[in-house]
């Protein structure tokens, strides 16, 4: 029987032209207000132990659906079944009262998730060591700062060890070493077997952290099944629908899209440098289709015991991948563990580049050991490919070969 059951799902809202026609409405006996669909004909079940992402643009009813599941909006029609505790991480402050410092708010959410308070009192401490927030702790919520709330509401939900956890891109406010902590209590959660909701914009996550996925769009599901061929069509949807200015326009292009990066709070490894460059080992700004090229970066290490992994992409502008090449699957290459003051050279070669026309920029980057979370980004200055004889965006290297009977 699956922990989580929705069938025929339906949410409208009632939207009034003005305050006043809710009462008018009332008092007349007609309606005043116009219905504005939200979900329709939702239906899906999630297996106990299994995980599910939740995608789609903004304004598709992800949120809408998460409310519904954890019991805070009523659905117009339509049936769902939940067995088991549910602990949730809606929009920021859901569950705490303002007034209220976090330890009481500690009780009042434990309580409000079903925990007897002697169990609450036993979990207690644990809940504020991992939120980190020891002198905030007994200070009104209402002073916290978004990521301060996430951090106390993310350590509630995941302590109580429920057996559905729903989360609604919470955590996307918290600083990295919060979003470390997170991603690792997730990978706990889900090894040990528990079901996981969760809505994010951020495809890797969803693809990493869910065996399956639904796309949301316009209120109704497009595509469920497979996390990765889910998300594959998204992006695919995406990039069809995106429209993007000239690159000059987007980014200097003297730094490429590295201008627009922010440095990390907490930076555990550093990218000195980032090179493209020909198999001889010759610097490259141009480039041609169906050549080799060599991706080159050297990385500083800043605190000991680091694990992590590598990436590089071809990127064509700072939002829009090509291509993309992590070390996450690979086994042969060392990530670690490394000390502090450790420097090395991180280098991949690309076969037959496919590129057959135009501009684009290469990215490296350093990511934890599970390969969620990035440490650090780096672009390269922007890279032309000389232009070649064919149509299209590529350029595959093929054999050809005619026989004659």
């Amino acid at each position: 029987m699956p922990r989580v059951s929705v069938n025929n799902l339906y949410k409208d809202f009632k939207i009034y032209d003005r305050p006043q026609d809710r009462l008018a409405e009332l008092v007349l006996r007609r309606p005043m207000h116009k219905l504005f669909h939200v979900l329709s004909d939702i239906s899906f079940a999630v297996p106990d132990g299994q995980s599910l992402g939740i995608i789609g643009i903004n304004g598709a009813g992800k949120s809408t659906l998460l409310k519904l599941l954890v019991g805070t909006v009523q659905p117009t029609s339509g049936d769902i079944s939940i067995r088991g505790q549910v602990a949730a991480l809606l929009e920021l402050g859901a569950g705490f009262h303002p007034e209220f410092t976090g330890r009481r708010n500690i009780y009042l959410n434990a309580s409000l998730l079903g925990v007897p308070n002697e169990n609450i009192a036993e979990l207690e401490n644990d809940i504020i060591q991992f939120s980190e927030l020891d002198y905030f702790i007994d200070r009104p919520v209402k002073t916290y700062s978004s990521g301060m709330y996430v951090r106390l509401a993310f350590s509630i939900a995941t302590m109580v060890r429920p057996d559905i956890l729903v989360i609604d891109e919470a955590l996307s406010v918290g600083d990295l070493a919060f979003q470390k902590k997170c991603v690792q209590r997730m990978n706990e959660f889900i090894e040990q077997r528990k079901t996981m909701i969760f809505c994010s914009h951020s495809m890797f996550h969803v693809q990493e952290l869910c065996d399956t996925a639904i796309w949301l769009h316009k209120g109704q599901i497009r595509e469920m099944g497979d996390s990765e061929k889910v998300v594959g069509h998204y992006e695919d949807f995406c990039n069809s629908k995106k429209v993007y200015h000239s690159i000059s326009e987007d980014i200097p292009a003297e730094e490429g899209p590295a201008a627009a990066e922010t440095e990390t709070k907490t930076q555990d490894c550093r990218i000195n440098s980032l090179a493209v460059k020909s198999p001889d080992g010759e610097l490259l700004g141009s480039l041609t289709a169906l050549a080799d090229v060599h991706l080159e970066m050297e990385v500083e290490v800043l605190v000991d015991g680091i694990e992590g992994n590598f990436g590089f992409a071809f990127m064509k502008s700072a939002e829009e991948p090509i291509a993309s090449f992590l070390s996450t699957a690979i086994d042969n290459i060392d990530k670690g563990p490394f000390k502090k003051g450790d420097i090395f050279t991180v280098s991949l070669i690309v076969r037959n580049l496919a590129m057959r026309v135009g501009d684009f920029y290469v990215l490296g980057g350093l990511a934890d050991k599970s390969g969620l979370l990035w440490y650090e980004t780096k672009f390269s200055k922007q890279l032309h490919v000389e232009a070649n004889k064919g149509v299209g965006a590529i350029i595959m290297h093929s054999d050809w070969s005619v026989v004659k009977k």
